[in-house]
């Protein structure tokens, strides 16, 4: 019989939320404790929830919790993922490892010395039709990889405060690309221009930031990838990858919300995009706990995204932020553990 983790969840804010309904839904989880740096809206959080609230620091005591998943502020997921593999725990990290790549790379040297199972939440991985691209582009059906297309766009601007702390639009959303490039080619990306303009939030441009970006990516097998990112559209949520190789072509395309479509005289009415991101992607952050906690309890996962994916995935969102800054390719760091 499968064990079922105690869990222990830190950051009691939007995602954190989203942690806690599943980890209250999956079969082999128990939610026990929570932790927030307010303490009132960590207690309104455990009475919801069913759970107590704890300071960090009895979490990490406490031997009846098995697992930690670390879903608070940017700044504080390295220090807290330290701090947890030193307890002995079993770790689901929110991406980013940190917003310095040079601290993620001492964390990680530092939380590989516990050897103890850490996962990133690379949440796109578990997207069902990506994983459906990669399943298709295992099998050879279009071939290698030559010419990868990707779009993410938003429905709407994050807050203002939100973005202020993300790390900009490199760290915080063109990210989750950088991994499933990698994840889906099986290949690496040797080198990178971006292009950006605070087109939809003009104020952001006060913090170096921007809304809207188009990167050229190479690849270390020869292929060529294009990412275009934008934080707003007028038409909803717009999430799109296609893989051409010189047998084809795979696409893994934006979704509908479920209607009919009309035909009509000389128009077509169809359905629109799906609203928002949440739409999309609220099913991935399960099924990557799923798959974490199944791999806890002794079964092989594939494509489980680690710290090596983590720290990569960042050098290239690095080497993006400096083309865009110095209007430059830009050589990516190749991370080793």
């Amino acid at each position: 019989m499968n064990k079922k983790q105690r869990v222990a969840l830190l950051g009691c804010g939007f995602i954190g939320e989203v942690h806690a309904v599943n980890l209250q839904a999956h079969p082999a989880t128990e939610l026990v404790s929570v932790t927030d740096t307010d303490s009132a809206r960590a207690a309104a959080f455990a009475a919801r929830f069913a759970a107590h609230a704890a300071p960090v620091s009895q979490v990490m005591n406490d031997d009846s919790i098995d697992m930690v998943l670390i879903a608070s502020a940017t700044p504080t997921h390295a220090d807290l993922l330290v701090a947890a593999a030193r307890a002995g725990k079993a770790i689901y990290c929110e991406k980013p490892i940190d917003l310095s790549l040079e601290r993620a790379r001492r964390v990680v040297a530092q939380v590989l010395l516990c050897n103890v199972p850490v996962t990133v939440g690379f949440n796109r991985r578990f997207d069902i039709s990506h994983q459906q691209l990669k399943q298709q582009l295992r099998q050879g059906r279009v071939g290698p990889a030559e010419l990868i297309q990707m779009v993410c766009r938003s429905s709407e601007m994050p807050p203002l405060a939100y973005l202020q702390a993300s790390g900009g639009q490199m760290r915080d959303q063109a990210i989750h690309f950088f991994d499933l490039l990698r994840w889906l080619t099986d290949d690496e990306v040797t080198e990178v221009a971006a292009m950006g303009a605070a087109l939809a939030l003009p104020a952001i441009s006060d913090f170096a930031d921007v809304d809207t970006s188009t990167l050229l990516l190479r690849l270390q097998r020869g292929g060529l990838a294009q990412l275009d990112n934008a934080r707003r559209t007028g038409y909803g949520y717009d999430e799109r990858i296609s893989v051409m190789g010189p047998l084809g072509m795979l696409e893994s395309r934006s979704q509908q919300q479920q209607g009919v479509t009309c035909y009509q005289r000389e128009q077509i009415q169809q359905p629109g995009l799906l609203p928002d991101w949440l739409s999309r992607v609220k099913a991935t952050w399960y099924a990557q706990l799923d798959a974490f906690v199944r791999s806890l309890n002794g079964e092989t996962v594939a494509d489980l995204p680690g710290l090596e994916d983590g720290l990569q995935a960042q050098a290239i969102a690095e080497a993006a932020v400096i083309s865009l800054a110095e209007h430059r390719f830009c050589p990516v760091e190749k991370v080793s553990l």
